[in-house]
């Protein structure tokens, strides 16, 4: 990802520094940085405030839950970026895919308790003995440098800066309670300050490690056969494409492959959700990370360790937490304005009311100092990045690839869901179930014609007539110039003359029709049979009937999204009658046959049109353009298919239709959770700047208020995880 990550990084049409050499830039790379420290939007924003004063550097991407930075640069622009980072007080290095790069180690806790027990004892102190100042003032300095240190460099490095971040805040909040001699109060906000931050990464490493743990699902080695006939274990990321693999009973699968020798049932869950061992057998694909079962079997490796479906999978779920969702937006715009209105507020208490109303200094800028600790936005920021991040990792446990956060908190608008037959409602391997010469050669010529034809083509309607020809030994005769129809089928050129094999509407088209073959068409379409015709240049000469099963999966599905008050509309290419047959057997709202392409873009926009935001299901290929038009494209069956990962809103690692109406469910409780955790942030904030102005509250009472917030967004985001 090379784009802008926010829309309030004040940058414009996405681009930051890029003004600055953009022929350079153009011609660059784009590099990931693993920045450790990067934990909150606060080193985000100074970051980037940074880099975008650098020649050479162009798009930035921030993603906050991997502590990781994308950037796009000049070739000699790398190391002067990185550089910058270091001034910050953070370290930068290119190893992203280690996780240790980007995890800072634990700090020692002994600091932190030393900091809390001279801040208690200085408030006893206080309490007790209030003359004894110097105890004070000596306690709450032990306090201070024990665990505010960190505090004050990040602060510090923040002001240089021009940046008003919450350890800027904090760092003045604190200096001017030990200006006005308030000693024990100003180490108790300090020391609580600390507890919270250390409290706060633990809660946000839970997040982190919920996608971390999907990259332990793939076990480090596999026992791979040697060329001397050994199997030796092998470090899984050594692994070639087509070596040959074994897998014992109950081992994990390490990488993507086919089964070539034996059968087993695996357990798919960790890629497609299925909650059912999958039955494999020779010439069936397994995934890295899957969980063999049974039996013992071999295969042949079709993928390496970093383009696994696992692998892809983690890839995307890392990006998707590097978009901004609406409400993402939103807070990040808000918070840039937010902070420095309260700062300037709080200048304004402090020197106003001595000024002109002859109130007490002390008074003033205490109150002024807690608002400063109310104005740490840090609550109100951090809150919607966990919360997208604890839906896309229950997603992808529940075998649902979303490719943004966009795309999860827009799931709840859904108002009407559009769904291709074939291969989506549909087990989209249909068989032949009638065929009848009505012209020219004899039956056999005509299949193996049809055959020829038909497994040119990638449709499972064609390839059920090629593989019934097959199982009639009929040998499929060679095709010349051939061609794709769109939406009506195929042509080519046999032994000098031309074919089409295709739909009820290309024969019309051809002018072939008649009243006759109305007829005969429309009894077998009303069984919701697929009729596909054989025709030379002058003639229809043989019709070929074709029938697909609903998937059983799909009937609760459907039933399910109407439950959710979702509207679900069929697009087919399939004869009208088909299409009306199929969607009474799964119970959706309305049906739509002969749908070609453009037609299925032009239905999508006036469902759009009409009804409001709209998604649209299929298999990523004839669908495409209307996949790509809906508000959310979901792809079916998207294990081990590169394409629809790569190109999806939303990809179904299974083709279980139910898992629609998971992720619109999935959607409204994470846009719930977002909304209580704004009213949460705000509304606490809201508590006590009331408080300040009627002057009942203090300093440790609003780091409470502040860090606290920050602490309930954080557990209230992370409840996702447990759905």
């Amino acid at each position: 990802m090379t784009r802008c990550a926010s829309d309030s990084c004040g940058c414009e049409s996405g681009k930051t520094a890029a003004a600055v050499a953009p022929a350079q830039i153009a011609d660059g790379v784009s590099t990931t940085l693993a920045i450790v420290g990067m934990d909150c939007p606060t080193e985000e924003a100074l970051i980037r405030d940074k880099l975008a004063a650098l020649p050479g550097i162009g798009d930035l991407s921030f993603n906050l839950m991997q502590r990781t930075l994308t950037l796009r640069h000049a070739p000699d622009a790398l190391a002067p970026a990185i550089e910058a980072i270091h001034a910050l007080g953070m370290e930068a290095s290119q190893a992203p895919d280690e996780a240790a790069a980007a995890t800072p180690a634990t700090a020692a806790w002994w600091p932190l308790a030393l900091s809390g027990v001279a801040a208690t004892a200085a408030e006893a102190v206080h309490w007790f003995d209030g003359g004894n100042h110097w105890i004070e003032a000596g306690l709450a300095l032990v306090a201070i440098l024990a665990g505010g240190l960190p505090t004050y460099k990040k602060g510090w490095i923040a002001l240089r800066n021009g940046n008003l971040n919450m350890n800027a805040l904090m760092s003045i909040a604190v200096t001017g309670a030990l200006l006005i001699g308030e000693w024990p109060e100003g180490a108790m906000v300090m020391f609580l300050f600390a507890l919270a931050e250390v409290i706060e990464a633990k809660s946000l490493d839970r997040a982190r490690n919920a996608i971390r743990g999907l990259m332990a699902l793939a076990p480090e080695t596999a026992t791979v056969l040697q060329d001397d006939g050994s199997w030796v274990e092998v470090t899984a990321a050594k692994v070639p494409l087509a070596a040959r693999v074994r897998v014992r009973p109950g081992e994990r699968i390490a990488l993507d492959g086919m089964i070539v020798s034996g059968r087993s049932a695996v357990n798919q869950a960790p890629i497609t959700g299925e909650s059912l061992p999958a039955d494999k057998a020779e010439g069936d694909p397994v995934f890295a990370g899957t969980i063999n079962e049974a039996g013992s079997f071999e295969y042949r490796v079709t993928a390496t360790a970093t383009q696994s479906t696992l692998a892809r999978i983690i890839h995307a779920v890392e990006e998707a937490q590097g978009t901004r969702a609406p409400t993402q937006r939103f807070v990040d715009r808000f918070a840039r304005v937010y902070t420095p209105a309260v700062f300037a507020v709080a200048v304004g208490m402090a020197l106003i009311p001595p000024l002109l109303m002859d109130a007490p200094w002390f008074d003033a800028v205490y109150r002024a100092l807690v608002l400063l600790v109310i104005a740490c936005p840090c609550a109100l920021v951090i809150s919607t990045p966990v919360t997208i991040v604890s839906g896309l990792a229950t997603a992808a446990r529940h075998g649902i690839l979303i490719k943004g956060g966009v795309y999860l908190e827009e799931g709840r608008r859904l108002a009407a869901l559009a769904l291709d037959k074939t291969g989506t409602l549909t087990h989209g391997r249909p068989a032949q179930t009638d065929f009848a010469r009505l012209a020219g050669d004899d039956d056999a010529t005509l299949r193996r014609i049809a055959a020829g034809l038909a497994g040119r083509s990638d449709h499972p309607v064609s390839q059920a007539v090629a593989r019934a020809a097959a199982a009639k030994g009929l040998l499929p005769v060679s095709v010349d110039e051939f061609a794709a129809l769109p939406g009506r089928g195929v042509r080519g050129r046999i032994d000098g003359r031309d074919y089409r094999f295709g739909n009820h509407r290309l024969i019309e088209e051809l002018g072939l029709c008649s009243a006759a073959l109305e007829a005969r068409l429309d009894v077998l379409e009303r069984q919701g049979k697929t009729v596909v015709l054989l025709a030379d240049a002058t003639q229809v000469l043989a019709l070929f009937a074709v029938a697909d099963t609903l998937r059983p999966s799909s009937r609760e599905a459907i039933a399910d999204l109407h439950r959710l008050g979702v509207r679900t509309i069929m697009l087919s290419g399939d004869n009208p009658h088909t299409a009306q047959a199929i969607a009474a057997q799964a119970g959706i709202d309305e049906a739509r046959g002969n749908q070609l392409p453009e037609d299925k873009l032009a239905a999508i926009e006036g469902l759009r049109a009409g009804l409001g935001p709209v998604g649209m299901v299929g298999d990523g290929i004839n669908d495409a353009p209307a996949l790509a038009r809906a508000d959310i494209g979901f792809a079916m069956g998207a294990a081990g298919t590169d394409t629809a990962i790569e190109t999806a809103d939303v990809a179904l690692m299974d083709d279980d239709l139910r898992k629609l109406p998971l992720f619109v469910r999935l959607s409204r409780a994470t846009a719930a959770v977002l909304r209580q955790n704004i009213a949460l942030a705000l509304g606490i904030k809201a508590v006590f700047i009331v408080l300040v102005f009627m002057d009942q509250a203090t300093m440790w009472m609003a780091v409470f208020a502040d860090m606290g917030a920050s602490l309930l967004v954080v557990a209230n985001g992370l409840r996702l995880l447990r759905r």
